[in-house]
């Protein structure tokens, strides 16, 4: 049985350069997700969203591979993050910050499969996030770059791409920003983590 490996198929979407921000267009999208609000370092709500995120993509995983002989590897946690003023990022204002953490999907993921995944995973955890939902994205055109470093290491990149990139390409934001991890925080230090940075944009 061949396994889909997502980040292969969308080989230009999962390895951007470090040194400078590429600009990519992203097709239609499928994604588990779920809302919420708040420092993710603190918000409870986030760390049961990330639980059950896992928790579904697996059990779709295996439903996949059992029934309908389909193998894949599951993606990467991503997050779209937004505020009311784009500048909290840069300035790091968690608290301000709204999010949607999600985990990409195969197409030929369906409702049904979801909706056995998601009974499978509230026999095992309980209270389903009321945002928990199987959706599309549709980012289009987006510049993107690759991070090698902590989380809070970012702004100053964020900061050159709102003030300095996008003003000079005549660019504005026509999204949230959406951020890939490609490894765990709990496993690697945070020198060496690797987050895609990525903001949709549309011209001005």
């Amino acid at each position: 049985m061949t396994k889909l490996d997502l980040k292969k198929a969308h080989h230009e979407l999962f390895f951007p350069p470090r040194d400078r921000f590429a600009e990519v267009r992203v097709p239609r999208l499928f994604f588990v997700k779920v809302d919420g609000r708040g420092d993710p370092n603190t918000a409870t709500d986030y760390i049961t969203a990330v639980e059950w995120l896992y928790g579904v993509s697996y059990s779709m995983k295996f439903f996949a591979k059992n029934e309908l002989a389909r193998d894949y590897v599951v993606p990467p946690l991503e997050a779209l993050w937004w505020s009311e003023d784009p500048a909290a990022f840069v300035r790091r204002e968690k608290d301000c910050w709204q999010w949607t953490v999600m985990i990409m999907v195969p197409d030929f993921i369906t409702l049904n499969i979801f909706d056995e995944a998601v009974s499978k995973t509230l026999k095992k955890r309980g209270d389903r996030p009321s945002s928990l939902r199987l959706e599309d994205l549709v980012e289009g055109r987006s510049l993107q770059i690759l991070h090698v470093g902590s989380y809070d290491d970012e702004a100053p990149v964020l900061k050159r791409l709102h003030e300095d990139i996008m003003p000079r390409k005549g660019v504005t934001f026509h999204g949230p920003h959406h951020e890939i991890y490609l490894n765990d925080p709990r496993r690697v230090a945070p020198a060496r983590l690797r987050t895609i940075l990525r903001q949709p944009i549309s011209d001005i």
